[in-house]
């Protein structure tokens, strides 16, 4: 079953040329209480094109799904696609996504629990994403407890993400993320997977909005992207702030 609980991202890079302004940090004593749950509500559930309105394959879904238990980080990906696409086109990008991923990578659906596009649409990945928390396979040693959002396209250096993007993103992860979370604080996870950047076992703690690269040996979700993840934990913790 490892194959199928790797990480999605479909390109990587050699170790020496990764950045990691957002790793994994030892926190002092007075750090640590920034750890602590901030007591903010969750926030409503946004729009959220089903897997049936995008007309998933569910004939290619081999594994029932299973739960991951309480949201406690929300990793962020970029797809790899050319950011050229009109959005209308966005389902059948995704059905070619749910298709390399079963068919080609040998999982058990596509990885992703959601995938945002550059129109902010989000739209539900991985089956069952909608109503529970289900386990993804999106950041190899860290999906337990956690939940992928990918965005549609390929953010590299001088491609930041657009604004309805960047909302639809924060919108979807200060919904999932659990409501005891702060979304611009540390998270403590600890590691399932020797392929991580980190041995199975290890604890760690994690920004509560962490990019891919946080926990695997890849650039995803990009540079600009993953420049852009303080204004994502911002959106969220403003969205989660709001009254319900």
């Amino acid at each position: 079953m490892w194959l199928r609980r790797t990480a999605v991202c479909a390109i990587t890079v050699p170790l020496a040329f990764l950045v990691f302004r957002d790793s994994p940090v030892r926190l002092s004593a007075t750090e640590r209480a920034a750890v602590q749950p901030a007591p903010k509500a969750g926030a409503q559930r946004p729009a959220i094109v089903s897997r049936a309105q995008w007309h998933a394959n569910e004939a290619l879904v081999k594994d029932v799904v299973a739960s991951t238990g309480t949201v406690r980080t929300v990793f962020i990906h970029h797809t790899g696609h050319p950011n050229g696409y009109s959005c209308a086109d966005s389902p059948g990008l995704l059905r070619a996504m749910e298709e390399s991923h079963i068919r080609d990578q040998g999982w058990d659906d596509i990885g992703y629990n959601f995938v945002v596009d550059r129109c902010g649409t989000v739209y539900e990945g991985r089956a069952g994403s909608i109503g529970r928390s289900v386990l993804g396979a999106h950041t190899t040693g860290f999906n337990a407890h956690s939940v992928g959002i990918a965005a549609l396209g390929t953010f590299d250096p001088g491609v930041p993400g657009p604004k309805a993007l960047i909302e639809g993103i924060a919108k979807v992860g200060a919904w999932k993320l659990d409501r005891a979370v702060n979304p611009r604080g540390f998270v403590r996870m600890v590691s399932s997977n020797d392929d991580s950047l980190y041995r199975r076992g290890k604890a760690v703690y994690l920004h509560t909005v962490a990019g891919h690269r946080d926990t695997y040996q890849t650039h995803c979700p990009g540079e600009a992207l993953y420049a852009q993840l303080p204004a994502i934990r911002t959106e969220m913790a403003r969205l989660r702030a709001l009254k319900r």
